[in-house]
């Protein structure tokens, strides 16, 4: 079970401000700020973090890696998506039915400012 995320950023202003409004479609906020270096949010502890390499190279996007987030409702995935897009992210891949079973997961994949890709999705129904 991982204990948070992280992306890097070459940018971590722009970062921060594209996922101070992502994540709070999740009602996640910072929980913890390191001037010039990283930006934590999660809803209590650190859940997730933008973050300048350590090494000080350039941040690069990795091949194959993916940050998922999930949902409390098909609207949630909706609006997460669309407020990526809103806010400099790209399309990866429309919110919708994933699978051939009906009731599959809903997910919806993008692609931050800097190219690193997220999956938001809900399995199974909305929460009440």
């Amino acid at each position: 079970m991982p204990g948070h995320s992280t992306v890097g950023t070459n940018s971590l202003d722009a970062a921060a401000a594209f996922y101070d409004k992502l994540l709070a479609v999740f009602g996640i906020g910072r929980v913890l700020v390191q001037p010039d270096r990283a930006v934590y949010y999660g809803h209590m502890a650190l859940e997730f973090g933008v973050i300048k390499p350590f090494n000080g190279e350039r941040a690069t996007v990795g091949n194959g890696n993916m940050v998922a987030f999930e949902a409390r409702t098909r609207a949630q995935v909706r609006e997460a998506h669309a407020v990526a897009l809103a806010n400099g992210g790209s399309d990866d891949g429309a919110p919708g039915p994933r699978g051939d079973n009906a009731d599959g997961p809903y997910c919806a994949y993008f692609r931050d400012p800097e190219g690193n890709k997220f999956l938001v999705y809900r399995k199974g129904p909305d929460e009440a």
